[in-house]
């Protein structure tokens, strides 16, 4: 198959282009007009798929439901907001349901699915700061220890790829330098830690942080906190949730421009309301959630903010044309940024000749026209 637009995103810009894609790679790209196509997208803006590394759910469905049926749902219709990779993201909750969780989403795995690609997970706590702990369950904040860890990653068959922790509250940062020497992301966040801290964490091997801004210490020109390590540490990634309203739109400018095109890393943070009907009632972690006119998951009866139901192209066109984000800083944040953080660039965030066939053409006013998982369209012609 082989499709063609005459703006194509190769090396950080747009060129006329045709990519044949076989079986689940792009196996050569060819100047626009070289070959016959199968699906020429004229000037719509062919990007590689979107990868969303901290997303809890969507549809109704929670990663912790342990379901399997809710999590091929997902991973077969999320595609139509362009994400072609993802890391279904736990939230902070008792030992059985994790490890449920976590078992589900290597079976889901394991066993085969449709649509967007499952990295690996996202273990978001339990070793987090009760202070900071924003929407997670109190009742489940756990000290973070090797031992359990390993329980988890256990009944995960290995998927953890990427967890969120406190680093004040992993003793000697044990827990931190055990995930870096296995080859697991640790990404700071929920956390109460200062400039100092957090600078410890990094030198142990922590190499991103989670929703800067949101849950985490505050910057202070005489206190940096964690927001000022991740605008001083550049070469660290850094997660924004880019909804316009879990940070302003100034504060999302001034994080681009702190961490440049190569390490900041847009987020949902999605629940699992995202793509339902208006109204319903739902739960995080078992507690009450509600969702407000702004789009916001707020825990019920309460201003705290609980997570999003943002859409991943939605997303880059807040960066773009609200918050005036550079667009190749803007489209790396969800495609090759992630990618890199997770050792997956070899195969996924670029068009290139040898990566895999993920795939988004987006329209000028950023509608999904077409989604490519692995060389297979998704959406309806």
């Amino acid at each position: 198959m082989i499709i063609q637009s005459k703006r194509v995103w190769i090396g950080g810009q747009f060129v006329e282009a045709q990519l044949e894609i076989q079986g689940e790679k792009i196996r050569r790209i060819y100047p626009w007009g070289a070959k016959q196509v199968d699906a020429d997208y004229g000037r719509e803006r062919i990007l590689p798929g979107f990868i969303d590394v901290h997303t809890h759910g969507a549809y109704g469905f929670d990663t912790n439901d342990a379901q399997p049926q809710g999590l091929r749902d997902w991973m077969r219709r999320i595609p139509e907001e362009g994400v072609t990779a993802i890391l279904p993201t736990t939230v902070t909750q008792m030992p059985e349901v994790l490890t449920a969780a976590v078992a589900n989403v290597a079976k889901v795995a394991e066993e085969g699915y449709e649509g967007a690609e499952i990295l690996g997970i996202h273990f978001e706590g339990p070793y987090l700061d009760m202070e900071y702990k924003g929407a997670q369950p109190p009742e489940a904040i756990a000290g973070a220890t090797v031992e359990e860890f390993c329980r988890y990653q256990e009944a995960a068959h290995g998927m953890i790829r990427y967890i969120t922790l406190a680093p004040e509250h992993d003793e000697d940062f044990a827990l931190t330098r055990y995930c870096r020497e296995h080859g697991v992301v640790v990404s700071m966040g929920h956390s109460s830690a200062d400039y100092e801290t957090a600078l410890m964490g990094i030198a142990n091997g922590a190499m991103s942080m989670t929703h800067v801004y949101n849950g985490m210490t505050a910057y202070h020109h005489r206190k940096p906190g964690l927001v000022g390590t991740a605008f001083r540490v550049r070469d660290i990634y850094g997660e924004v949730i880019c909804d316009g309203c879990h940070s302003h739109l100034a504060a999302l400018n001034n994080f681009f421009a702190a961490k440049g095109r190569d390490y900041a890393i847009m987020i949902t943070d999605s629940l699992r309301p995202k793509h339902c009907p208006p109204g319903g009632e739902y739960d995080l972690g078992g507690h009450a959630i509600e969702i407000g006119e702004d789009g916001l998951a707020r825990l019920k009866g309460t201003d705290t903010i609980a997570g999003s139901t943002l859409c991943m192209n939605r997303g880059l066109k807040i960066l773009v044309e609200e918050a005036m984000v550079p667009f190749d800083a803007a489209v790396n944040s969800c495609t090759i940024n992630p990618a890199r953080a997770l050792g997956v660039d070899d195969r996924k965030g670029s068009l290139m000749a040898g990566c895999d066939g993920d795939i988004v053409v987006l329209a000028d006013d950023y509608r999904v026209i077409q989604t490519y998982c692995r060389g297979k369209a998704m959406l309806p012609a």
